[in-house]
């Protein structure tokens, strides 16, 4: 049974949908749910969801190495085998990857590679995409350009604001970064594509 750890920064609503999926036949348990920020909603959501929970503060740490020892020091008393940040709003730095690749997953908000970084609705719409979705993919020194596991698609509808496409590529990120966790958990690298009706077996 893999031991998982999610990383938050917010209110963690990958998290529950993470936490949600791993029982019964899973081959995953949630082991941890830490965050940088000790106002982040996720963690009291994740304590009653009998979830332990953590706290690494980024702001009390002199620089970004420190802060990834203060991660890493969390991170190995949780015994965490993976690693899914799910809104995680820290750069990691190459040698913390290099400590976890291989084990660690992260969602973004754009069909990678396209929009890598921030406001990627917006960068859609503006770019005038006919669809837009999500990405599960490894994380790498590459921001946001690990190997992709996983992507669902969403059509960019007539007169969308970004926060009207944002709506709808969360429903899928509630779908499919559980279905690859999954398959991650029992070492299936192959990539899964969703498309907004389909089922996941």
């Amino acid at each position: 049974m893999k031991r998982v750890a999610i990383l938050i920064s917010g209110g963690g609503s990958n998290m529950r949908r993470l936490v949600e999926d791993m029982k019964g036949d899973h081959p995953a348990r949630p082991c941890l749910v830490l965050s940088n920020d000790p106002g982040a909603g996720g963690l009291a959501r994740a304590a009653e969801m009998g979830v332990p929970t953590a706290v690494v503060d980024h702001r009390a740490f002199p620089d970004r190495p420190a802060f990834e020892a203060g991660l890493t020091d969390a991170l190995e008393a949780a015994r965490a085998d993976i690693i899914a940040l799910a809104g995680f709003m820290r750069i990691l730095t190459p040698p913390f990857v290099a400590r976890w690749q291989g084990r660690m997953l992260n969602i973004h908000p754009s069909l990678l590679p396209k929009y890598r970084g921030l406001d990627t609705h917006a960068r859609a719409i503006a770019a005038g995409d006919a669809e837009a979705g999500c990405t599960v993919h490894e994380v790498t020194a590459d921001l946001d350009g690990g190997p992709i596991l996983g992507q669902a698609r969403v059509p960019v509808l007539a007169g969308d604001t970004a926060a009207d496409l944002a709506s709808r590529v969360l429903v899928q990120e509630h779908r499919l970064y559980p279905a690859v966790l999954r398959r991650f958990a029992v070492g299936q690298r192959g990539r899964l594509d969703l498309s907004p009706q389909a089922g996941i077996d």
